[in-house]
C-alpha cells in the first residue's frame, strides 16, 4: 500500500524525465538548489529583523543580528566554494560518470523513512570523528575549520561558510552513505534534501515552534539551539544533528528554548 504512494510519481518521472534524471549532474543541482531556497526564508527573516516582532522572539541571539559585511562575506565564500569546487566536480562527473539507472519500482514509505533517517545518523557519527578532530587538533582547525567560526551567532548564510577541505568532505560522505545503505535513489535523494534542511535549520539562528528539536522526542536531536552553544561554547556539541554522540563522550551541553512571552 505504502508503495503506492511513490509509484504513480516515480512513474511519472522515470518515464518522462529519464535522461535528467539519470545525469550526474543531477544531485549536485538538487542539493544546490535547495540549499538556497531553504535559506531565503531565514535569511528574510534576519533582514527584517526586530521591525517583525513575532517572528523575532524566537531568535535565540536577539541582540546579534547579521551584518551586511557578514552576509557579503558568506555570499562570497559560499559561491567561490560552488564555482571552483562543487561545479567542477560536477563536470568531471558528467564526463567520466556514466548515467545511473533507475530502478522500475519506488520504494515503499517505511524504506524511505528509514533509509533517509540511516544516512543522517550515519553521516552523524562521521561528522561527530570529524568535527571533533578539527576542535583538538589545533593544525587541523586553524587550516580548515576556523573559518566557520568567525560567527559566534550562527545565521542561515553561515552554514555553507566553510573551507573547501569541508565542503569536499561533507560531499563525500553525502554521494557515499547511500550507495553503502544500498538505499533506493529516490531515497538518495530525499536524504540530500533532508540533510541541507537539517544543516540550514542548525544555523538559522531561530528556535521556532517547528524546529526539529522541538518535534523529536526525548531530547535525542540537538537542533539550531544545540549548535548555537557550540558557536557559543566550540569545545561542545561536535555531532552535527543528534545528541548521543556528544553524551557518550562527555562533550554535551546543555541548551534552554526560546522564552515565549
Amino acid at each position: 500500500m505504502d508503495r503506492s504512494l511513490f509509484c504513480s510519481l516515480w512513474d511519472y518521472m522515470r518515464l518522462h524525465h529519464s535522461d535528467t534524471l539519470r545525469s550526474p549532474l543531477f544531485p549536485v543541482i538538487l542539493s544546490v538548489s535547495s540549499y538556497f531556497v531553504l535559506c531565503l526564508p531565514y535569511l528574510l527573516c534576519d533582514l527584517v529583523g526586530e521591525k517583525w516582532p513575532a517572528v523575532h522572539r524566537y531568535k535565540i541571539q536577539p541582540c546579534k543580528l547579521p551584518t551586511a559585511s557578514m552576509i557579503r562575506r558568506c555570499i562570497g565564500i559560499t559561491l567561490r566554494n560552488h564555482i571552483f569546487l562543487v561545479f567542477p566536480a560536477a563536470v568531471a562527473q558528467w564526463a567520466w560518470r556514466p548515467p545511473v539507472p533507475l530502478p522500475e519500482k519506488a520504494p515503499m514509505l517505511l524504506e524511505l523513512v528509514g533509509g533517509v533517517v540511516g544516512n543522517l545518523l550515519l553521516f552523524d557519527l562521521q561528522y561527530f570523528i570529524w568535527h571533533l578532530l578539527h576542535h583538538k587538533v589545533r593544525w587541523l582547525y586553524v587550516t580548515f575549520h576556523a573559518i566557520h567560526h568567525e560567527f559566534s551567532a550562527p545565521f542561515v548564510l553561515a552554514t555553507q561558510c566553510i573551507g573547501g577541505w569541508e565542503l569536499v568532505t561533507v560531499g563525500f560522505w553525502t554521494t557515499l552513505n547511500p550507495i553503502l545503505l544500498r538505499c533506493h535513489i529516490l531515497t538518495a535523494w530525499a536524504f540530500m534534501v533532508a540533510h541541507v534542511y537539517v544543516s540550514v535549520e542548525d544555523h538559522c539562528g531561530y528556535d521556532f515552534p517547528w524546529s526539529s528539536s522541538r518535534l523529536i522526542p526525548f531530547a535525542i536531536y540537538g537542533g539550531p539551539s544545540k549548535h548555537d552553544v557550540h558557536h557559543q561554547k566550540p569545545n561542545t556539541n561536535f555531532a552535527p544533528h543528534f545528541s548521543h554522540w556528544d553524551k557518550m563522550f562527555g562533550t554535551h551541553a546543555d541548551f534552554s528554548f526560546v522564552k515565549v512571552q
